[in-house]
């Protein structure tokens, strides 16, 4: 589909491109940013979900090469690397010490050269353990993780600058980083509660995870769902309130012709419902309801990237049909073969790990 619609229309394709590799690599930091997490505060009811999100961490390598062909690509997305374009706008040469080809190049490789090193270091020593059973490797990822959370906020928050907020160069916010870390987190769970699910009903996870687990994941899920929702609202109301043209323009395509519609998607599906959805105590405890509500959010963290990208290639309509499908499940099936693959080589839970006693009986009370 993408090689098809780079025939017929680059600047759709490359489009398409960036919003499906986007979604994909957030689930795969967002899977490392999780299992650091759990390293860092040394905590022990996630021991028996942590190797599925160290499983998402498999499509680096392929992310890897994805980063290169964004780079490729590039010319068909950023106005600021084409120097005829530059050279007419004081504002964009004003930027041109941090916007220019050599220094974007770079840094791309880097975050995901980081990101790769990071997951190869913490995801090899977990899998590790499950043949050494050696509890000297748990305490090694430790200081490891506390390493990795400011490379990673760091390195995704200028990604999300340098991928989407660039798109539009002469628009900016200084939270961006936030509302796409929101997103990555909010899908990430959702994800994770999912392969729990497909894994338990295979019996995989049997005597390892219950709806005690599922209970934790489905706060998470709430709780940045919530998340998500202030600091989009934040962003908004602080930009519209001022009312400065200088910022404005990135709302006023996104509230005009079909775009509207998909902003007010955007606050019905990716926080009315889910809010409303996952508030009760037993909505976080029942798989078939959890399902529901993780299928509807990874829609809508679909959505909301192509509601970030989008509106800069065409603002007049919103397009969205099979180029965009096609590509979305050509990254889809690359996902899905990394993980299965990495789960068909390694133990579903990390059954050595020293913590391992403390989420067999792990129980939610509140």
């Amino acid at each position: 589909a993408f090689v098809v619609t780079l025939i017929t229309d680059k600047e759709r394709a490359w489009h398409s491109y960036l919003v499906s590799f986007f979604y994909f690599v957030s689930l795969a930091v967002g899977g490392l940013f999780f299992a650091a997490v759990q390293h860092v505060t040394k905590a022990g009811w996630s021991v028996n979900i942590r190797r599925l999100v160290e499983s998402f961490t498999a499509f680096m390598p392929f992310a890897f090469v994805g980063a290169i062909v964004l780079i490729i690509g590039s010319t068909h997305l950023y106005e600021w690397l084409h120097a005829d374009v530059v050279a007419k706008d004081a504002l964009l040469q004003h930027k041109a010490g941090y916007l220019n080809m050599p220094f974007f190049a770079i840094r791309v490789l880097v975050f995901f050269g980081a990101w790769v090193l990071f997951s190869r270091i913490l995801v090899g020593a977990s899998t590790k353990q499950d043949s050494t059973g050696d509890v000297n490797l748990t305490h090694k990822c430790v200081p490891w993780s506390v390493a990795f959370l400011p490379v990673f906020a760091l390195s995704y928050t200028f990604f999300s600058f340098d991928s989407l907020m660039s798109l539009e160069p002469h628009w900016f916010s200084t939270i961006y980083g936030v509302y796409t870390f929101s997103g990555l987190f909010q899908a990430t769970m959702a994800a994770t509660i999912l392969l729990i699910l497909y894994l338990s009903k295979k019996g995989l996870l049997r005597g390892y995870v219950d709806e005690n687990h599922l209970h934790d994941l489905g706060k998470f899920l709430f709780a940045f769902t919530v998340f998500w929702a202030y600091i989009a609202f934040s962003q908004y109301m602080l930009i519209w309130y001022a009312n400065l043209p200088e910022e404005t323009i990135f709302f006023l395509p996104r509230l005009d012709n079909g775009w509207l519609t998909v902003s007010i998607s955007l606050i019905i599906f990716k926080f009315i419902v889910p809010f409303l959805a996952l508030l009760p105590r037993w909505a976080k405890r029942t798989p078939t309801h959890l399902a529901a509500v993780s299928v509807l959010i990874l829609i809508m963290q679909y959505v909301d990237l192509h509601w970030l990208v989008y509106p800069v290639y065409n603002h007049d309509e919103v397009k969205f049909g099979l180029p965009e499908i096609g590509v979305f499940l050509g990254f889809a099936g690359l996902f899905l073969f990394a993980v299965a693959r990495f789960l068909s080589k390694h133990s579903v839970v990390a059954v050595k790990d020293p913590r391992i006693s403390e989420s067999l009986h792990h129980h939610v009370t509140y």
